[in-house]
């Protein structure tokens, strides 16, 4: 098992932050410094991101999930409010199926349970891309291969997942985000006890829209 990398600040409830592919904790700037006057936010990196070793075990979002219990375990976090982007929102899905007990509330933003929710005028250049890597054997191309490959294989992820989240869920995505509408209205319908925001903007609210998801995303956690 390997030791996650992440940025911590502010005390109080705990709120983890999980980037989406190929990002780090650092993309969480706005959020980082924002939520933890109220809340000890640990920005978290994904295994083989930032500063978090790759290991020895494939890169997968089932992984990624059991690496943030093992993470919560180190770290003596008994449960937390988690906000997940892109990737990391696929990750806290899966973690709060798993391990309902250890997450109070869940943000999902531009969450995708399978490459097929993905635009295909995204999806095509991002399958290009996987398979071009993949022909080549060093290792940056090898990486890339693997990065890319979370966003083209199963994601191991199913709608039964979606039923057994027990945390209130805000369910988040941009008015034209690269996820289809269709899907994003899918996974807040499946979770039991979810509110779904749309906000104005492309996939990348946490970093182009700081200011308004952070006040969407503070509202949700702010009431009873």
């Amino acid at each position: 098992m390997i030791s996650l990398a992440c940025k911590k600040a502010g005390s109080g409830e705990t709120l983890i932050l999980l980037h989406g592919n190929g990002g780090e904790s650092t993309d969480f700037e706005h959020q980082t410094d924002y939520f933890s006057s109220n809340f000890q936010v640990f920005a978290v990196d994904t295994r083989g991101h930032g500063k978090s070793p790759r290991g020895t075990k494939p890169l997968s979002f089932p992984q990624f999930a059991e690496d943030l219990l093992a993470f919560f375990n180190e770290q003596k976090i008994e449960k937390a409010d988690i906000i997940g982007f892109s990737d990391g929102a696929n990750t806290a899905i899966l973690f709060a199926a798993k391990y309902p007990t250890r997450v109070h509330r869940l943000v999902l933003c531009g969450a995708c349970i399978t490459p097929k929710a993905v635009k295909r005028s995204v999806q095509i250049p991002i399958t290009l891309g996987y398979a071009v890597a993949s022909r080549f054997k060093n290792p940056e191309a090898q990486r890339n291969a693997e990065i890319l490959g979370l966003m083209v294989k199963d994601f191991g992820i199913r709608e039964e997942h979606l039923r057994m989240i027990q945390a209130e869920t805000l369910v988040l995505a941009g008015t034209k985000d690269m996820i289809r509408e269709s899907h994003t209205k899918r996974i807040a319908e499946t979770i039991p006890q979810a509110k779904l925001v749309f906000l104005e903007g492309d996939h990348f609210l946490p970093m182009k829209k700081a200011d308004a998801f952070n006040r969407a995303v503070e509202e949700f956690l702010k009431e009873e």
